[in-house]
Order: structure tokens, then sequence, then C-alpha cells
């Protein structure tokens, strides 16, 4: 698969498209030509606003993003969204299919929209998403939205490779306030309660009110904003005040956002070699074989979990 690195830098979707697909593929003849393509192209991210947007079904996510990038393609900015979509267990494809949930903002000459199936990854974020988001900053692109399939793991997941994080909830959570984790809020940059308008309104007005309470006792250094906003994403409101927010912290923690950047490389190197040494195992056939034997060994109670371990460590990297 040749990608055209020129186009690409020029915004040409058609070059971007393949260059996903090609880091996308499972093929390790793929795997080896998008990295190299990728160390290329590395002098040419970090341009771009990295923001994660996370929250339960229903809140209203790929409305409230529609809104978001058609306000930010107004103010002249290229816009890629980037939405982890459930996978199907048959065909491995994304069920949900964001650009028929975007329509407006799917048609915008300066939006690109990338529905990546997360493959069953747990954490909600596709496996390639963080080298994706690369290929969209050389491609010229201004802001990179990331859309989590829900809420759980995924924020923690999401959070890790975003500058900042927001969750989007829904009017009347005090309940919901009750049973969130710590851990979540703690992760978040902003909390902003969706669908505030009609009946809505005076709820979610008294949500927010016991969110900034919630916000006001957890400190963290990890954390660059502690806001709580409302929002009808319908109804467009909201949305100018949300961006204004975003780029006034954005501007005035640019030291700690590279610092958070440098952060989540490392993490990020962490997480790749555990994936690749996972990968060597299952691509051993040797390996395998051994670990069926000391499996039994196990079960057998006639050797220990650490002395069958160690044995699969010296199997996998004799020479």
């Amino acid at each position: 698969m040749q990608i055209d690195l020129e186009k690409l830098k020029t915004g040409n979707i058609r070059s971007l498209s393949k260059f996903i697909t090609l880091i996308e593929s499972k093929k390790p003849e793929h795997q080896k030509n998008a990295q190299k393509l990728l160390n290329e192209i590395l002098p040419l991210t970090g341009k771009a606003i990295r923001i994660g947007i996370s929250g339960t079904p229903g809140v209203g996510k790929s409305t409230f993003i529609e809104a978001l990038g058609l306000h930010l393609i107004s103010k002249g900015l290229k816009v890629a969204v980037l939405a982890i979509d459930p996978s199907s267990p048959l065909s491995g494809g994304s069920l949900l299919g964001d650009k028929t949930r975007m329509e407006k903002l799917a048609q915008e000459k300066n939006a690109f929209i990338r529905p990546t199936p997360s493959s069953g990854n747990l954490g909600g974020v596709a496996l390639k998403t963080r080298e994706v988001m690369l290929a969209c900053e050389a491609a010229g692109y201004d802001v990179i939205l990331i859309e989590t399939v829900g809420v759980g793991q995924s924020e923690y997941d999401v959070a890790n490779i975003v500058d900042l994080f927001s969750v989007l909830l829904l009017p009347g959570g005090g309940d919901e306030l009750q049973g969130i984790k710590k851990g979540i809020i703690e992760l978040c940059d902003n909390i902003i309660i969706n669908k505030a308008d009609g009946d809505n309104k005076q709820k979610a007005h008294d949500t927010m009110v016991q969110y900034k309470s919630a916000l006001g006792v957890i400190k963290t250094d990890q954390k660059i904003g502690a806001n709580v906003l409302m929002s009808s994403a319908l109804n467009n409101e909201g949305i100018k005040e949300y961006w204004s927010l975003i780029d006034k912290t954005y501007k005035e923690n640019k030291e700690k956002i590279t610092q958070k950047r440098k952060r989540q490389n490392q993490a990020w190197l962490n997480k790749l070699f555990h994936e690749l040494i996972e990968n060597k195992v299952k691509e051993n056939p040797k390996l395998q074989e051994e670990w069926n034997q000391l499996n039994n060994n196990i079960l057998n109670e006639v050797e220990t979990p650490l002395s069958a371990a160690e044995k699969l460590i010296n199997t996998l990297f004799e020479r």
C-alpha cells in the first residue's frame, strides 16, 4: 500500500484515509511500513489540541461533538473526529457509524470523521487511536476530538492520550454522583451537563452545583482544569462557552500540557512493550507447547506458578 506523504501533508483526505487504513492493518508488513512513515511525520505532529469526550450512552455525545465541530470550523479551524465505535462480534467492524450520526459535520470540507472499531478493547479506545491522531495532526488538523464508547475503563484510557478530558452527564445526576468513581472525577478537566433544555434546565443547574462541589474537594496534580458547565447540544447552547474555556485553558497551561504529553509517551511505550511481548508469546509455537505443559504441571500441583513462569521467560528470550 503506497502512501503519498506529500499529499498527506496538504490535508488530502484520500491519502489520510489510506494511511489510517495502513496503521490499522494487522498485517506485519503493513505495520512495519506504518511505523516507518509515522517516524517520518513526527516533526509535523503535536500542534493540535487533543480533546477526549466521553459519557454514558444516550447523553448526546455525537450531537455535542457535531455542534462543537461546526463551531470550530466557523472559526476557521480544521477538525478531526476519531469516534471509537463498539465492534461487531461477527465482522469486527463499527456498529454505529458516526458519519450517519454527524451528517452536517461530515459534509464540511474542513472536517474529517473516522469511525474506528474498538475491536473488543475494553478500554473503549481503539488500539491504534494514538497513531491515527498523529496522522491527522500531520495532515494539518487543528483540533482532534476523540469520542469513546462509554463510561468505565475508557476514561482512563482516553485521558492518557489527550490534553484535556471532558465527560458529558445527564441532568439529575444526584444518585449518579453517589455511584461515580472518585477516580473518574479526578481525571476530568471538564464535566458538561448536557440536555439542559426545557423541563431539564433546573435539574441540570442543580446537577452542575453538585458536581462543582465534588470537584472542589478533589485535588490532583494531573488535572489541568476543574470546571462544570451546562449545555444543550440540540439547541446549540453552551458550545461557544465550552470552547472558550478549552481554548483559554490550553493557552494558559502549555507547559503543563507539554509535560503531560511526555508522561503519556512514556506510558505508551510501556503499554506497547507489553503488547509486543504478548504477541511474541502467541507467535511462538514452541512456547505455546511449553505453556500447555507447564499449565498442566500447575493444575496437577507438581510445579509452582513462579517456576513455570521463569521457564516460559527463558524459552521466550533464548537465542
